[in-house]
């Protein structure tokens, strides 16, 4: 006659025995540990679009001397090609006029130049004796990346603007795991605040989505924004990194764009930069272009 002592006898002797049948061992292996940051702030909803507001109309004029580096390709091509980096100034006036000049690596002669007074662009090319001219906003996306660039792209991206009184906003509550700089012992778990921008649909209980600012809550400064299009499409990534204070202004010195429909990404690297200082008008003047360039004019 079996008893309950022996049952659990046999459950014993079954559950020593499985693993070595099964192989089902457990084994422990060591992962990066997670550290807090050494503060993090809080702020309400309002607190935090007053900040984000108060940056944006703090900078009147823009002036940076920058290295960029730009890759083209993706998942979609099958392949990256990363070019080599390069020099240039960017200008910036509020609210609408924006210039960037690129440099040819070593000789330093133009590569390119882009100039907009807010409503149409004009992007010469003197390498290539090409000239695109047409609307800052795109109506119709190319399928060459380069028509596709537009000056709004960077001025979004450098500049992150708050809500309009028009326009909607919501606060949540995320954390974000990232690898410090100076230390690859560790990871930083650091709590963030995900400042969302809507605007209403006509005649529609629809919201759609124009800009979503993560803040980490270290410093309350932006890591990362997502701009949306008005099909609702993730058009511009623009990541901040690396806050330096230039003058009286903290503005991150490492800016990557990136635009996943087109392809591309852009890597800014801001070495000098300087804020409300006055910039001539002429310093917004379209590049004169040349009688024998090709001139492709885009809506």
């Amino acid at each position: 006659m079996l008893t309950l002592t022996h049952y659990r006898k046999g459950a014993l002797l079954a559950l020593l025995v499985l693993p070595a049948l099964t192989g089902c061992y457990r084994t422990t292996h060591s992962v990066i540990p997670t550290h807090a940051p050494p503060q993090v702030l809080s702020g309400s909803l309002d607190d935090l679009v007053t900040k984000t507001t108060e940056r944006f109309d703090s900078i009147h004029t823009f002036t940076a001397a920058v290295e960029m580096q730009v890759s083209t390709g993706g998942g979609k091509e099958g392949k990256v090609v990363d070019y080599t980096s390069f020099t240039g100034h960017i200008l910036i006036r509020q609210p609408n006029d924006f210039r960037f000049v690129a440099l040819i690596p070593i000789a330093h002669t133009r590569m390119f130049d882009m100039v907009t007074d807010g409503k149409t662009f004009t992007l010469v090319i003197p390498t290539k004796s090409l000239a695109i001219t047409g609307s800052n906003a795109i109506t119709t996306p190319s399928d060459k990346a380069i028509e596709n660039l537009r000056p709004s792209m960077f001025i979004d991206s450098l500049l992150i603007r708050s809500a309009q009184q028009d326009e909607l906003v919501s606060l949540v509550s995320d954390d974000r795991i990232y690898q410090p700089k100076n230390t690859k012992k560790y990871l930083i778990d650091e709590p963030e605040y995900d400042l969302g921008i809507y605007r209403t649909t006509p005649n529609s209980s629809e919201l759609k989505t124009q800009r979503v600012i993560h803040l980490g809550r270290e410093t309350l400064l932006p890591f990362q924004q997502d701009v949306y299009d008005e099909k609702g499409q993730l058009v511009t990534v623009a990541t901040y990194d690396d806050y330096k204070l230039f003058g009286d202004t903290t503005f991150a010195s490492h800016i990557t764009i990136r635009r996943p429909i087109d392809q591309f990404t852009v890597h800014i690297t801001i070495t000098q930069l300087s804020v409300n200082q006055t910039i001539e008008d002429d310093q917004f003047e379209a590049y004169k272009i040349p009688s024998t360039y090709q001139v492709r004019h885009l809506p």
